[in-house]
């Protein structure tokens, strides 16, 4: 994949790049430190500039956020609620109550999670979602979003610009960090599945 990413952005150059940022904020696992670092990398060599570079990965990562923000909005804080109120509610042992307080959580702290998320793996593409299911107003979505991209893009690119004909050993350390990160997170989530629904057995008992 890696080998095809290049092959993308050689040929296409800004739009290569903000397309498959894009893409990437839609499907994860198309690494954008690739894009980013590589990208980096191809403004000592080629026409592309520093800045321009981190526009159009801006842009790309703009644009695979709204798809994704939209794609929330459809799967809204009341859908959720009429499908836990059912059978698939019982099995998993939510309520509507959960989604509400949820929905609350995201109403309060969501600002910032979405701001800082953008600058962790896995985290930053689908960070998208939550944002549109509470309501978030697209306007201040866009904001944070593309402040938060934009940090994130310009540390990859200018580090590829720095590094040159080593900017895989940057994705190298990037993908140590987004493995921790993804460690983390299936650990903070497997501590909160199982605080939830021990809590919620000693309800039911």
């Amino acid at each position: 994949m890696q080998d095809l990413i290049i092959q993308l952005m050689d040929k296409f150059g800004y739009i290569g790049i903000m397309l498959l940022i894009a893409i990437e904020n839609i499907f994860p696992p198309i690494p954008s430190e690739v894009v980013l670092t590589f990208g980096g990398f191809m403004t000592t060599y080629s026409k592309l500039t520093i800045v321009g570079v981190i526009i159009f990965s801006t842009l790309g990562a703009i644009l695979g956020a709204i798809v994704l923000y939209y794609i929330g909005r459809i799967l809204n804080k009341e859908r959720l609620m009429r499908i836990v109120s059912g059978k698939i509610g019982k099995i998993l042992f939510l309520k509507a109550d959960d989604i509400e307080k949820a929905d609350h959580w995201f109403g309060t702290k969501g600002d910032k999670v979405v701001f800082f998320g953008r600058c962790v793996p896995i985290i930053r593409s689908l960070i998208s979602i939550p944002a549109g299911m509470s309501g978030m107003p697209l306007g201040r979505f866009l904001v944070l979003t593309t402040i938060g991209s934009a940090i994130w893009n310009t540390i990859l690119v200018v580090i590829g610009s720095i590094v040159g004909e080593s900017w895989e050993k940057i994705v190298a350390i990037v993908n140590e960090y987004a493995f921790v990160t993804l460690f983390v997170l299936v650990i903070v989530f497997a501590v909160g599945v199982i605080y939830f629904y021990k809590k919620r057995i000693r309800e039911r008992e």
